[in-house]
C-alpha cells in the first residue's frame, strides 16, 4: 500500500532536526530519512605484464588515458612497443585513471606498475581472494602488429562479470583455447609454417600464452598420432613437419665469471675509442723475438706508447711516457690475461726473455700479481699461437695502439734472383686511436717492425 509523504518546508524540517522534542514527535510520521554512502574504492597498480617470449622491457608510444579519466571493462589504456610487435593495452576493468607511471617515449619494465586505476573495493577482493593474474596487459591484450600487419586479439572474458547475451549473429567467436590468441608475430608464423591452428594449442606461458614450445610440442604429438598423413607433395609436407631431431632451443642463463666481468667492462670502455686497423704481411723466416723490434718502433715513434687525457674541463691532452711497458696478452686456464713486462726498451733480448717466461709460469699458475698485470703502455696479442690468420685486435684502455699477430704459414715466393724459395710470413695487424694518430705515422712505424723483423741484423745496432 503507497505510503503518502507529507510535505515539510525546509525551515520547519531544520528547526525540527535541532530541538529533541520535535525530532521526536517527527519519528511518530510514517516518513523516512534516505541516506548515502561513498562507494568504498581501492587504487590498484596496473602492471605491465609479460607481452612476449623475453621481452623484458618495452617503450610507451602513446596514451589513450589521462589522469582523471574513467575508463570501462576493455578500454584501451596504452599502446607499448616492444622489439617484436607493437600492443595496444586493454583495461580489464572499469575505474578512473589516478596514475600514468611512465610518459611517451619513456621504456616501460615488465611487472612493473604502468598506470594506478581506482577500481571498486569489492572487484579488488574478488580479484585477490580468485588468485587472478596481477592487474595487467597480458591477458587482455587488443591487437598485435608487426611489419605493419595488423591482426585483432579479442581479449580473455571468462573472468568477466556476466553480461547481456547478445543475438547470434554479434556474439564473438569462441576460441577453442584459453588465450590462444595472444602470441607473438614469431610464434604466428611458426604456426603457419607447422600449418597448427593456434587456437587448438593450449598455452603454457603466463596466463596461458602460446609459446614456440607449445607449438612445436602440438605439430610433435599431432604427427606422431596420424595413422596415414593426408596424401600431399613430398616438399610440401617436408616443410609442413618440423625436423624430427630438432626440438625446441634450450637456453640456461649464467653467470659471468669475474674474469669475464672484468673483460665485459674493459673491453665495453675500450670500444669507446675510434679504432682503425693497419695490416700488412711480414716474412718471419729469421724472426727470434718481436718484443725488442716492438720497442724499437715506440722509441722512433713515441706517439705510440702515450695515453690519452681528458681533463676536467674536457679539455683533451697528450701523456707522454718514457718506459716501455709492453703487454703480452695470454691464454690462461683463468681466461686471458694481459701481463706487462716492464721497461722493455732498457732490457736486453735475454732479459725480456727470461721477464716473458716467468710471467707465463706465473700466469699458468694463477699467481700475477696486480703489478705483473698493470702499467701497460702498448699491447701486444699474439693469437697466432691458438688459430687464425686475420685479427682486428681492440686498443686497451689508456693506451694508444696494440698490435695482433696471425698465425705463421709457409708460402713458396721468389728470391733476390728470381727462384722459388719457401717463406714462412705472418700477418700484422695495428689498431691505433684515431683521435690521436693518423695512418701515416701508424704505416711508418710497422715498416720499422718489419724492416726489424725482417733483417734482424740491423736490429744488432741497437740492442743492449
Amino acid at each position: 500500500m503507497p505510503v503518502r509523504i507529507p510535505s515539510i518546508s525546509a525551515a520547519p524540517l531544520s528547526r525540527a532536526l535541532l530541538n529533541p522534542a520535535r525530532q521526536r514527535g517527527l519519528r511518530r510520521h510514517p516518513t523516512r530519512l534516505f541516506t548515502a554512502t561513498a562507494r568504498a574504492a581501492v587504487v590498484k597498480p596496473f602492471l605491465l605484464a609479460d607481452i612476449g617470449e623475453g621481452i623484458r622491457e618495452c617503450e610507451i608510444i602513446q596514451w589513450f588515458v589521462e589522469p582523471g579519466a574513467r575508463v570501462e571493462e576493455f578500454d584501451k589504456i596504452c599502446e607499448v612497443q616492444s622489439d617484436k610487435a607493437s600492443v595496444e593495452i586493454p583495461s580489464r576493468f572499469s575505474g578512473v585513471i589516478k596514475k600514468l607511471h611512465y610518459d611517451t617515449g619513456e621504456m616501460a619494465k615488465v611487472g612493473k606498475a604502468l598506470v594506478d586505476i581506482d577500481v571498486p573495493e569489492e572487484v579488488a577482493e574478488a580479484v585477490e581472494q580468485a588468485g587472478a593474474a596481477p592487474l595487467g596487459g597480458e591477458a587482455g591484450a587488443e591487437s598485435v602488429r608487426s611489419e605493419g600487419l595488423a591482426s585483432t586479439i579479442k581479449p580473455d572474458t571468462s573472468s568477466a562479470p556476466p553480461q547481456e547475451t547478445k543475438p547470434e549473429s554479434e556474439k564473438p567467436v569462441v576460441v577453442k583455447g584459453k588465450h590462444a590468441t595472444l602470441a607473438t608475430p614469431a610464434v604466428r608464423h611458426l604456426t603457419k609454417e607447422l600449418k597448427v591452428d593456434i587456437s587448438d594449442v593450449n598455452g603454457s606461458g603466463r596466463d596461458g600464452r602460446v609459446t614456440k614450445d607449445d607449438v612445436y610440442q602440438f605439430a610433435k604429438a599431432r604427427d606422431a598420432g596420424q595413422a596415414a598423413p593426408a596424401p600431399q607433395a613430398a616438399g610440401a609436407a617436408q616443410l609442413a613437419r618440423p625436423a624430427p631431431d630438432h626440438g625446441p632451443q634450450q637456453e640456461t642463463p649464467t653467470q659471468l665469471t669475474n674474469m669475464q666481468a672484468q673483460m665485459f667492462k674493459a673491453m665495453t670502455a675500450s670500444l669507446k675509442i675510434p679504432h682503425f686497423l693497419y695490416a700488412d704481411e711480414i716474412d718471419v723466416s729469421s724472426l727470434f723475438h718481436l718484443r725488442q723490434p716492438m720497442s724499437l718502433a715506440i722509441g722512433r715513434y713515441p706517439i705510440l706508447n702515450a695515453r690519452v687525457d681528458v681533463g676536467a674541463d674536457s679539455k683533451p691532452s697528450l701523456v707522454m711516457r718514457a718506459q716501455h711497458n709492453i703487454g703480452i696478452a695470454m691464454d690462461t686456464p683463468q681466461g686471458l690475461l694481459v701481463p706487462v713486462i716492464k721497461n722493455a726498451n732498457a732490457l736486453s733480448i735475454l732479459s725480456i726473455a727470461s721477464e716473458l717466461a716467468r710471467l707465463q709460469a706465473l700466469a699458468k699458475a694463477g699467481k700475477l700479481t696486480t703489478a705483473d698485470l698493470t702499467g701497460g703502455t702498448v699491447t701486444l696479442s699474439n693469437i697466432g699461437n691458438i688459430g687464425g690468420t686475420y685479427v682486428a685486435p681492440v686498443i686497451v684502455e689508456k693506451e694508444v695502439a696494440i698490435l695482433g699477430i696471425g698465425k705463421r704459414r709457409t708460402i713458396p715466393a721468389f728470391g733476390e734472383s728470381g727462384e722459388v724459395v719457401r717463406k714462412e710470413v705472418m700477418n700484422f695487424s695495428w689498431s691505433a686511436d684515431h683521435r690521436v694518430v693518423d695512418g701515416a705515422t701508424m704505416a711508418k712505424a710497422a715498416e720499422v717492425v718489419r724492416g726489424f723483423v725482417e733483417e734482424p741484423d740491423m736490429m744488432l745496432v741497437h740492442l743492449q
